[in-house]
């Protein structure tokens, strides 16, 4: 896979299935789905006390729109994947073209992604941080690998973004 900036948009160039694939999972992957580990990671209030006014404010005001602002950033997401619709075949050495106005989207989808899989999985902080856990035996494994993927995937969008 080639990771380059064209003009007003990035492409992620000769994709392979294995990686097209886990692209076209970030939709599904950034759904908390009722693991309440998840929705925690995700919606986490602003104090411990869940008693609190603040927790009260935060779950009456706050929580909704970022319920809103996820969905929205994962739907521009989906409408970009749909480059990748088709069997596994076709998607051999295809290229993805993210619109850079699109980018926020995609950092949001893809760490909404990353904490749900992190938080799924209930990987630890050592985990999390072996870039270099190979090879993928399990589930399990090839989840880390997809929090990883994801990852590397924000950090050059953020580069990009950067200049």
């Amino acid at each position: 896979m080639e990771i380059r900036r064209r003009k007003d948009q990035i492409e992620l160039c000769e994709l392979d299935p294995f990686l097209a694939e886990l692209l076209r999972q970030i939709p599904a992957s950034a759904k908390p789905g009722g693991v309440p580990a998840a929705e925690q990671r995700l919606f986490s209030p602003p104090t411990i006390e869940k008693e609190s006014e603040a927790s009260a404010e935060w779950k009456l005001y706050v929580e909704p729109e970022l319920r809103r602002l996820f969905q929205t950033a994962t739907e521009t997401v989906a409408g970009d994947l749909e480059q990748l619709n088709g069997n596994e075949k076709s998607l051999a050495n295809r290229t993805l073209r993210i619109p850079s106005k699109h980018a926020d989207a995609w950092l949001s989808a893809l760490n909404q992604a990353r904490l749900v899989i992190a938080a799924k999985h209930n990987f630890t902080e050592n985990e999390l941080n072996d870039h270099c856990h190979s090879p993928i035996r399990s589930r399990r494994d090839l989840s880390l690998f997809q929090v990883n993927f994801y990852g590397f995937l924000q950090e050059f969008i953020l580069r990009e973004l950067e200049g």
